[in-house]
């Protein structure tokens, strides 16, 4: 309810603005990453709350309608996180990739503590933002056997 969603698919798949700027700074081009990508939508939460039916329901619809990759931003608290096999976006994600779909969801809002990172079955790709100025390079292991070596940038603004 946050535009967090907003965001991400705008960074995803955004179209081309020019003359984008933060209040007058850093003016210039703006696009996402793949701009010519289409997006489904599939809402989830209401006022209430998010019900694990409509998650499941939703990567279920995303399945049948034959989604490349799916941008997950919701997660339970660290505090009550359940079991993989317990666990409502890792079943729903499983499903997902067992049917060649790309899971990527966000790693929560609780940290930066030990063991607060969420959405973390080995079958989901988990992404967060830090404040810690390190560059993370690791290997990503796509299907098929392909290897992308990738980096990871954190910086801190003061």
């Amino acid at each position: 309810f946050v535009g967090h969603g907003t965001h991400v698919a705008s960074t995803a798949a955004g179209v081309e603005v020019q003359n984008a700027s933060y209040y007058g700074l850093a003016a210039g081009t703006a696009r996402g990453g793949s701009p010519g990508s289409r997006i489904a939508v599939y809402r989830v939460c209401t006022p209430a709350g998010c019900r694990s039916s409509s998650i499941l329901a939703a990567f279920d619809d995303a399945i049948a309608d034959g989604v490349d990759v799916l941008s997950v931003s919701l997660g339970a608290s660290s505090l009550s996180m359940p079991d993989f096999k317990d666990d409502t976006i890792s079943i729903g994600a499983f499903h997902a990739v067992e049917s060649g779909i790309t899971v990527v969801c966000s790693a929560g809002n609780d940290g930066p503590d030990s063991a607060t990172v969420v959405n973390a079955a080995p079958w989901i790709l988990t992404v967060a933002a830090t404040t810690i100025d390190r560059d993370f390079e690791s290997d990503v292991v796509l299907g098929g056997g392909k290897v992308v070596k990738v980096i990871a940038v954190s910086f801190i603004f003061i």
